[in-house]
């Protein structure tokens, strides 16, 4: 393990938005351990745009989609990465993709997960394997840390709010006359098997302004969200509003000003989590206990599991997420927003 008192330490995770936004709290373990240290993040596009910036990140690694096709590009690649002298690599991921760069590039620590969580031939390109003993995807990130001898599993996401893209959410929301408490509904996911239904929203989107005089903002990206977010708004009769095409910094922005955030398990669900945000989550083919909003301020729900192959999961339909009904997720939201004193997952041991 590193002898020195400033270590050069790479983060592998590459992709996606969720997962790279809950691979953030190691970065608080590793710099109370080494204040000094040189910590890099190699990330593909579009994730980059969250860890720019992050007071413990000294450089982000930016890849474009599609390197590891052209020779050339993971030639050079290599050499990049060789040049900073790392002295860790940690791989969150464990796919062969975030495990190759570090090997090539002949760090002598490479840490990653053991076979069964690590996957297709990192658990061969790492040389220090973990095998995880917890079930969240943050906590088991975490464990990452322990070859290292970093035990405290505090929970820290520090994410910035960039200033030009919170000025833009600004002034969308008091064009909008949404100045004060507001809530964020996404109807998106990645997954089909993921969806709520859109007139769902709606519905809660009523309740919302009705029962809980809070008015919503309806976030989208891509034709098909946005197809969604406009059902919802015209089907809420109420104090819904369509929100403006974002990137993810105003995403973040936007997240980090609302009261709270209504959605399924995606990548805008963990960044509400990482601004502070509390969350009402519907779960279907993916378990909260995995992947749930970290935190007991948060609720998840989930009716029943959709089991089967990442591959079935994945392409299969929403009928496990259809079981979660209306007022199952207004009784949720009630309950969250009751409880406005409890701790963020920044304040929590």
């Amino acid at each position: 393990m590193p002898a020195s008192s400033a270590p050069r330490i790479l983060i592998s995770r590459l992709s996606h938005i969720g997962d790279c936004v809950l691979t953030i709290p190691i970065l608080a373990g590793l710099r109370r351990r080494w204040p000094n240290a040189y910590i890099a993040w190699l990330v593909e596009r579009p994730s980059h745009q969250l860890l720019e910036d992050h007071p413990a990140i000294d450089k982000t690694i930016v890849l474009n989609r599609g390197w590891m096709k052209s020779p050339d590009s993971v030639r050079r690649l290599q050499c990049m990465v060789r040049s900073h002298r790392f002295d860790v690599s940690i791989d969150p991921q464990s796919l062969t993709k975030s495990a190759i760069l570090p090997w090539l590039a002949r760090i002598p620590v490479r840490i990653g997960f053991a076979r069964g969580v690590g996957r297709e031939l990192a658990p061969i390109l790492n040389n220090h394997k973990v095998q995880p003993r917890t079930a969240h995807v943050i906590d088991r990130t975490m464990e990452l840390l322990k070859p290292l001898g970093i035990e405290n599993r505090q929970v820290h996401f520090q994410m910035p709010i960039h200033p030009a893209a919170d000025e833009n959410i600004v002034t969308f929301l008091r064009q909008a006359r949404l100045t004060d408490r507001f809530a964020v509904l996404n109807p998106g996911a990645g997954w089909p098997s993921r969806v709520w239904p859109a007139q769902r929203y709606a519905d809660v989107a009523k309740f919302l302004a009705q029962k809980c005089n809070l008015a919503s903002v309806v976030v989208w990206a891509g034709d098909q969200e946005r197809e969604w977010a406009n059902t919802i708004v015209s089907g809420s009769t109420g104090k819904t509003t369509l929100a403006p095409r974002t990137n993810l910094r105003e995403l973040a922005a936007l997240l980090a000003r609302a009261t709270l955030f209504v959605g399924s398990d995606t990548g805008p669900l963990h960044l509400a989590v990482a601004v502070g945000t509390r969350c009402v989550s519907m779960f279907g083919p993916t378990r909260p206990k995995h992947s749930g909003p970290y935190g007991k301020q948060h609720v998840a729900l989930q009716q029943f599991y959709q089991a089967g192959t990442s591959r079935q999961r994945r392409g299969g339909d929403n009928l496990a997420m259809r079981a979660i009904q209306v007022d199952a997720v207004c009784s949720a939201c009630e309950q969250v927003l009751s409880d406005e004193l409890a701790p963020s997952v920044d304040q929590a041991a």
